[in-house]
């Protein structure tokens, strides 16, 4: 089977996750070349990972003729200008969510998308990978929890990241709390229920951090969906969780409930001493999420090489953001929202 030679770009956090996975633990993928304005970056992406081209240049990388795909993971008003780029000169496009921040522009980007059909675009909403959400997926498909009336989800990142992010919020161009943190819950509240939002109603509040008032970004945020449905979705994103990254969901239907990761433990392990009975929690998404990493992006390689489109679209991108963009707009005019 032919090895898929991938550039990547941005060597962030989360860039740098994916170069791991895609260079030492997805097969028949070679990660060749590497883009970003960090220098450093560049020579831990040669040094570390054997990458052989790095680019300070995303079109420069993209018209390297050796190139088959390009995984994204810049800044989330990047995006669709870099999707569409690499879609017109013939390469196979994973991103990272969101699409884009605009819903005209991601419109624009759908239409590339669709103007090449026999390349491979999958977005990054990676909690569908994750093994405990799939198992509650079955659970849901085969009727176990009855018709879902509820779905309750928390996201919250740990305080030890508050002061790098308020440092930098005014210019981190993450599209705000309900763009960056909650687009995943609402993916996966459309994922479970196969229903789309109808309405919105969102609030928020900056308590050990007020300066993010002058910034127009939240600390904390809450919204409440209803959807096509009927159904109920209740939403916490949030960035200052003391005892480290709490992602939690809670399914609620007419024979019974499930909850996935009711309590974010680090592993197995419980200690009792003269604090009482501690459990570690994991501090991180890299650490809670590892495995659905690597489990995406080894389909978006296998969908290459297989010719077939993953299970993520663009469409669930668009929808997403729909969603996010008017739980933002609700905070910002304190009103109810209603999505066409």
């Amino acid at each position: 089977m032919r090895t898929i030679k991938v550039g990547i770009v941005g060597l962030g956090r989360l860039g740098k996750i994916h170069a791991q996975n895609l260079a030492q633990n997805v097969p028949n993928c070679q990660l060749y070349a590497a883009c970003s304005l960090n220098e450093e970056e560049l020579i831990y992406a040669k040094t570390e990972l054997g990458v052989e081209k790095g680019y300070a240049n995303y079109a420069e990388m993209i018209a390297d003729s050796e190139l088959d795909a390009v995984a994204i993971a810049s800044p989330s008003g990047y995006h669709c200008q870099q999707i569409n780029a690499a879609l017109e000169k013939g390469l196979h496009v994973y991103s990272e969510k969101p699409i884009g921040l605009d819903l005209e522009e991601i419109q624009a980007t759908m239409d590339v998308i669709n103007r090449h059909p026999k390349q491979i675009f999958m977005l990054g909403f990676m909690r569908r990978y994750d093994d405990s959400y799939r198992y509650a997926k079955e659970l849901v498909e085969a009727g176990e929890l009855g018709e879902l009336t509820v779905v309750r989800c928390y996201g919250i990142d740990p305080s030890s990241g508050m002061e790098s992010f308020v440092k930098f919020a005014g210019a981190s161009n993450s599209g705000g709390l309900f763009a960056d943190m909650s687009i995943h819950d609402i993916d996966l509240v459309r994922w479970f229920t196969k229903a789309e939002v109808a309405k919105v109603w969102a609030i928020g509040k900056n308590a050990a951090y007020p300066e993010l008032d002058q910034v127009n970004e939240l600390e904390t945020g809450a919204a409440m969906l209803q959807l096509t449905d009927k159904t109920m979705g209740l939403l916490v994103a949030g960035r200052n969780c003391a005892h480290g990254y709490h992602v939690e969901t809670e399914l609620i239907g007419t024979k019974g409930m499930l909850r996935i990761a009711n309590f974010p433990e680090k592993n197995l392990v419980t200690v009792l001493n003269s604090n009482g009975v501690v459990r570690p929690c994991s501090q991180d998404f890299p650490e809670r999420f590892a495995g659905a990493f690597i489990t995406e992006m080894k389909e978006f390689i296998e969908c290459i090489l297989t010719e077939k489109q993953p299970e993520v679209t663009s469409y669930d991108g668009l929808q997403a953001t729909k969603v996010a963009l008017a739980c933002k707009e609700s905070f910002e005019k304190n009103q109810l929202i209603e999505l066409k």
